[in-house]
């Protein structure tokens, strides 16, 4: 056999191994997912999950997602397979997908674990900081094979971060109390990604020291706590109601001052690429808090 031959012959075998190898990479539990091939049939647990998917440039590879997924608009005609916190299993499998989404907060972790039981592959995401957003991008552009478009979105996520640290950074505190939800009165604590949001304005979470992700307090806790800036979330764009339940507590900083805002929950609370929309309404309204002290 002559050395040419030969070495196109190795050539074609390297060319075909590394063809067929298995794709490789590690979701945010450090759990290896292998994939033969790029996902075809996607299946997302999750709001955030779908949004991202579709910010990848893999929408088109989504075959089901859960309740409450409505960004972008093509995501509200995909079949449902339940809401994140109860999954329906069998709705799920009946999709047949190469691939399911999972989201380890937020998802009933059991139920994902008998998903891997019956043998599906499941990914499982928890972005805790704004940073770790653009590395979901390109990991779902990873399993999906749609790299070019996914890395793109990551890096213009980044650079826009980083214009919105830049601008921020050196900024006096502002003491924010964060209100997700009014009875259970509900905040967010150390490892949740709206506390890096408020870091990232400037702004100190006067609960940033609690480790659950939503922890439960007290009203009498948030007297004490005195918040400079008390910033609300509700069930859309409107200002919820309850926001204003705050206006008798006139002792408290935030209510002498005026610093009572709201945010949509959407832009805010969904660990996708519009969370950035939500910071950057975020740190302007911690500006106006810093505006409003006594000269």
């Amino acid at each position: 056999m002559k050395f040419g031959h030969f070495f196109g012959l190795t050539v074609a075998f390297v060319l075909s191994t590394a063809a067929s190898a298995d794709l490789v990479v590690k979701d945010d539990t450090g759990q290896e997912i292998r994939l033969k091939a790029p996902a075809q049939r996607i299946v997302t647990l999750a709001p955030h999950a779908a949004e991202n998917l579709f910010a990848a440039g893999a929408g088109d590879k989504l075959v089901g997602t859960v309740d409450y997924s409505d960004y972008p608009p093509a995501a509200k005609k995909l079949p449902r397979v339940g809401g994140y916190s109860l999954i329906d299993l069998e709705a799920v499998v009946a999709l047949k997908p190469d691939l399911v989404l999972a989201w380890q907060s937020g998802n009933n972790m059991p139920q994902v674990d008998k998903l891997r039981a019956l043998g599906l592959t499941v990914y499982v995401s928890q972005p805790n900081t704004m940073d770790d957003i653009a590395g979901q991008l390109e990991k779902m552009g990873q399993l999906a094979g749609t790299e070019a478009a996914a890395n793109a979105a990551a890096t213009s996520f980044r650079q826009r971060l980083e214009a919105l640290r830049k601008n921020n950074t050196g900024k006096p505190k502002v003491r924010v109390f964060y209100q997700i939800w009014k009875s259970p009165l509900m905040t967010v604590g150390a490892s949740q990604i709206i506390s890096d949001a408020i870091r990232l304005c400037g702004g100190e979470n006067v609960f940033g020291h609690l480790k659950p992700m939503a922890p439960t307090v007290s009203v009498e806790a948030v007297l004490d706590a005195n918040p400079e800036a008390i910033i609300a979330t509700g069930m859309g764009d409107a200002r919820p109601e309850w926001l204003h339940d705050w206006d008798r507590w006139t002792r408290l900083t935030a209510v002498q001052r005026g610093n009572l805002f709201h945010i949509n929950p959407d832009i805010m609370q969904r660990h996708t690429p519009r969370i950035l929309d939500g910071a950057e309404q975020l740190c302007a309204q911690l500006d106006i808090a810093r505006s409003r002290r006594p000269k």
